[in-house]
């Protein structure tokens, strides 16, 4: 079956009707959209599911969208569901047993010989193989019928869907659907078929047996019929993406696009540059150099190349805005990382770039949109690189080493007047006093130069002239800023 005789790849056709060459999209800012709309698209899939995630979590809105693709399995959709094996440790039987479906394969990318959770054993087998396990998929997929596609920073978990009772992480994805999805399709298949996609039920000593994917399924939907009556699963039920956008109501923004991502066997790169496995930083450059008049990145993990550092502080010089939006130390799930970036923020400020940190508010029940309550999540999670309001690159990478050099990610490249504009008033309603700290460097000699972070409370202006965190997170924050290399950032 072709794309464009599903139900899914018929209503892309509608769409797109007087648009050649150019694909549909859709941001989602909210968690709840996100969610939804993943459901929608395998409740409705006719011919193929692809699922390609970094971590895949054991709890409530994986469960329902895990419920939602064996479902389809049913229906006889052919799903093949690719996970990153760092966090996979402890899941073989669970991916087995969904497996066991005749319609249904799950493999692991770049996979650890020690399975079972994150062990010492585990930890040892890293330690020696660090070069090769070292690097892994950061990609995140969700393709419906080779027809649509979601991409962005979401893994599949309670946190990614603002369902987490304590801790949400504020997050970003696109719908696409229409051309760009073909070659979305093409980077997923590559990855299945390359040599570091192993298929799980080959780590299973004991196979599982159809009766316990029957069990498997009334596990699920336990679970779900317990989850039925809360809040959050009332507040889903109103969104209703996936029957909005089959009935036509979901309306998309045409623009030309290209997919950007990195090959499956993406390795370290050290004095002699390979092009050909460097597929995000050249594009990037020029992406970058080429702005007029203003430069937006939003990257929970932050630590710019010295090439970076210059290319920014040039453009500053010449007249372009430059403004990035990080977690603060208060706010990070990754003190190490924030640790290589608290020695590269004073030398971007005394450049004249506009640096904002987010707040870590308390996470909202059930929170609507990223744009009406941007920092609601205890920690940002989004990707974005935004030049002049109209080129938009969204994915899965980090603006940091580890995804520049050992990850592998995914990303759109697409250029839209209207999307830019949509995704300025996203960062504009981030980056807003009570919601955000503004960064300023006070002092006039350079060598005593200090920060001060700037931010609103009970609508009155705030100022610090120390981190705003814990005293612990900051002292080992100032621990491993001198222990830690670049390379594990």
């Amino acid at each position: 079956m072709l794309p464009e005789q599903t139900a899914i790849g018929r209503e892309v056709g509608v769409q797109l009707a007087g648009h050649d060459g150019k694909s549909g999209f859709r941001l989602l800012g909210s968690g709840l959209e996100a969610l939804s709309l993943r459901a929608g698209l395998a409740e409705n899939a006719q011919h193929t599911l692809d699922l390609q995630y970094f971590t895949l979590h054991e709890d409530i809105t994986t469960h329902l969208l895990l419920y939602r693709v064996l479902r389809a399995a049913n229906r006889g959709v052919r799903v093949r569901l690719l996970i990153d094996d760092f966090y996979a440790g402890g899941k073989d039987f669970d991916l087995s047993t969904f497996s066991t479906h005749p319609n249904i394969e799950a493999r692991v990318f770049n996979p650890f010989l020690q399975r079972g959770t994150l062990g010492l054993f585990r930890l040892l087998e890293f330690v020696s193989d660090y070069k090769r396990l070292n690097r892994r998929m950061h990609n995140k997929l969700w393709i419906a019928d080779n027809a649509v596609a979601i991409v962005g920073g979401r893994n599949l978990g309670d946190q990614y869907f603002d369902a987490h009772s304590e801790i949400n992480f504020t997050d970003l994805d696109i719908l696409a659907a229409g051309p760009v999805v073909r070659e979305l399709s093409r980077s997923f298949d590559e990855y299945w078929n390359s040599e570091w996609a192993v298929p799980v039920r080959a780590f299973v000593f004991n196979p599982p047996g159809p009766e316990d994917l029957v069990r498997f399924e009334r596990i699920l939907e336990t679970r779900l019929r317990d989850f039925r009556d809360s809040v959050y699963a009332q507040a889903l039920r109103e969104v209703r993406l996936g029957p909005q956008f089959l009935s036509g109501q979901l309306t998309l923004t045409p623009a030309y696009a290209t997919v950007l991502y990195d090959k499956p066997e993406k390795t370290p790169i050290g004095d002699g540059d390979e092009p050909s496995r460097r597929i995000f930083s050249p594009r990037l450059r020029s992406m970058i150099e080429a702005a007029e008049n203003e430069v937006i990145l939003i990257s929970p993990y932050f630590i710019p190349s010295e090439q970076g550092i210059g290319i920014l502080g040039a453009l500053a010089r010449r007249g372009v805005r430059v403004r990035i939006l990080t977690n603060s130390l208060a706010s990070t799930d990754a003190p190490m990382v924030h640790a290589g970036y608290t020695g590269v923020r004073d030398r971007l400020l005394a450049a004249g770039v506009e640096i904002y940190e987010m707040r870590p508010n308390d996470p909202p029940k059930a929170r609507r949109s990223w744009k009406s309550d941007a920092s609601s999540g205890a920690s940002l999670h989004a990707k974005l690189v935004m030049v002049d309001r109209r080129q938009v690159l969204i994915g899965s990478m980090n603006l940091d080493p580890r995804s520049r050099l050992h990850n592998t990610e995914v990303a759109l490249l697409l250029e839209s007047a209207q999307i830019g504009a949509d995704l300025a008033s996203v960062f504009e309603e981030a980056v807003r006093p009570e919601r955000s700290f503004r960064l300023m460097l006070t002092g006039t000699a350079p060598e005593k130069k200090t920060i001060l972070w700037i931010t609103e409370e009970d609508s009155r202006e705030i100022r610090y002239e120390r981190e705003p965190a814990g005293f612990w997170r900051r002292f080992f924050s100032r621990v491993l800023s001198s222990l830690t290399p670049e390379e594990l950032l």
